[in-house]
């Protein structure tokens, strides 16, 4: 038996600027927050002697603060939070290339990503793996990001990954073949492509590699416990800083495996967790920047409204898809789930509140499809396999009513203002440009076939301007869920 040590393995994921604390419960309790997690990693790192702590993609995007700093202010704060490692997420590049390469280079920490390439000369674009000795024992981390992902990535020609997982499972076997030597005691991915994708490439990967582990994100996963998969663990930690997963672990350097190991969820809260001072009074200085820009009340609801789902119907989705289609005039207004960041929203709507909810500033665009890919599009997207987290789902505006029979897995009715759409007919539609980019995977049409029966036309350059016009000119609005989207 070779010498064994143990480790303390804490991992975060799509943690979307998720800055400060919310109030929450009965007894007033801060739940999650930068200042109170960071209070939990100095923690362990005082406590325990062998930590690590590993970010798996999608630190920035999601907050007001991140937007007005373009991601810089996260990155401050994430060098103060000091990972260790941190892999890519397809957020990371909502603010271009160019400025992710600059984010990059402000990061005090390595970021891993082994399928990321210049596509004219085949060269990584960022460093495909680390290695950290940690008492001795040396820890190799592999980053990884893939199809479901970088479908939504069409920001950049120059830009491509190896597509598939079975391309990605090679591109693992490549660097581990290279650089896994008998010294390697534990290899981990910190991959960025979600929860089923991540059991589907443990299910590729040779055991002859090596890899013990996969922390994973990019589907918001809850877990009981990890999956396992071939003998690899996989986990990861939800979305946001309210909780934080923590791996024990016991590593054998003579087998170069984990032979012992618990893991949990640790909630991120003011009972379990000491607030850190110094990154409250740091994060306090981009907030009261932000406060003064955009306190202003822009509207009012009649009571709070919410989005708690991304792959169903909501309250606010209601409302968002309404104002769009007031203001575009088409038959289907597709407003991206995804698109709206928060949970809830109001009474009292400020228009920092709106921007932090809404925060991409995305182009509207109208098309004309047949009824026959109208349909074709609800069932693509209502199908219960793209509701996994993976996927992208859609709010859509009143008088659209859809009917998904989940035994005969089939879009059953599909109607607008009470008339049944018929194959040949036409309707208009519009989509965020987000949405166009990726309309192939979003909605099941491609580029070409959304411009095939009419000249694409360019209805506003600012679809957040359209709803936060609606909003100011139309105060104690409410929304209710009304089964525009059924299930049966």
């Amino acid at each position: 038996m070779g010498i064994r040590k143990r480790f303390t393995i804490l991992h975060s994921n799509d943690m979307h600027g998720d800055f400060l604390a919310e109030m929450r419960g009965e007894e007033g309790h801060l739940i999650g927050g930068l200042s109170l997690l960071s209070g939990y990693i100095n923690e362990v790192r005082s406590e325990e002697k062998n930590v690590i702590y590993c970010i798996a993609g999608d630190m920035v995007q999601g907050s007001l603060i991140d937007a007005e700093y373009k991601g810089i202010s996260t990155m401050e704060i994430m060098n103060y939070l000091s990972p260790d490692v941190a892999s890519l997420g397809n957020h990371e590049f909502d603010y271009g290339l160019p400025h992710l390469l600059f984010l990059e280079k402000m990061a005090n920490f390595p970021i891993v990503n082994a399928n990321l390439y210049i596509t004219q000369y085949n060269k990584r674009l960022f460093q495909p793996y680390v290695v950290k000795n940690v008492d001795g024992f040396d820890i190799l981390f592999i980053g990884i990001i893939t199809e479901k992902v970088m479908d939504m990535l069409k920001t950049d020609n120059m830009l491509s990954s190896f597509i598939t997982l079975q391309e990605a499972a090679s591109e693992v076997g490549k660097i581990c073949n290279a650089y896994k030597t008998d010294d390697i005691d534990l290899t981990i991915l910190l991959t960025h492509i979600g929860f089923e994708s991540d059991k589907e490439l443990a299910s590729l990967l040779d055991p002859a590699w090596g890899v013990d582990m996969i922390i994973g994100g990019h589907s918001h996963t809850i877990l009981e416990q990890p999956a396992i998969v071939k003998s690899i663990l996989i986990a990861q930690a939800g979305v946001g800083t309210d909780q934080v997963g923590r791996f024990d672990i016991t590593v054998d350097d003579d087998t170069n495996s984990i032979v012992d190991w618990t893991w949990k969820l640790v909630p991120i809260n003011n009972v379990h967790c000491q607030p850190d001072e110094k990154l409250t009074a740091f994060i306090d200085g981009f907030k009261d920047v932000v406060d003064k820009k955009y306190g202003s009340i822009i509207s009012k609801f009649t009571r709070k409204l919410t989005h708690p789902d991304r792959t169903r119907e909501t309250e606010l989705g209601n409302l968002f898809a309404d104002a769009i289609q007031e203001k575009t005039g088409v038959d289907v207004a597709f407003v991206g789930s995804g698109s709206i960041r928060q949970t809830e929203l109001g009474p009292v709507v400020t228009l920092g509140d709106y921007l932090a909810l809404f925060p991409y500033d995305d182009s509207i665009t109208r098309f004309t499809v047949t009824g026959a890919q109208l349909r074709h599009s609800f069932a693509g997207f209502m199908r219960p396999e793209n509701r996994n987290g993976e996927g992208e789902y859609y709010q859509v505006n009143k008088g659209v009513k859809a009917v998904y029979d989940l035994v005969k897995h089939e879009l059953v009715s599909l109607t607008l203002n009470g008339v049944p759409v018929t194959d040949s007919s036409r309707y208009s539609i519009c989509l965020q440009g987000y949405h166009f980019k990726n309309s192939t995977v979003g909605l099941q049409l491609t580029n070409e076939e959304l411009a095939q029966l009419e000249q694409p036309r360019l209805l506003a350059t600012s679809g957040r301007d359209v709803v936060e016009e609606y909003l100011r000119n139309h105060q104690n609005v409410s929304a209710q869920v009304e089964g525009r989207l059924q299930y049966i």
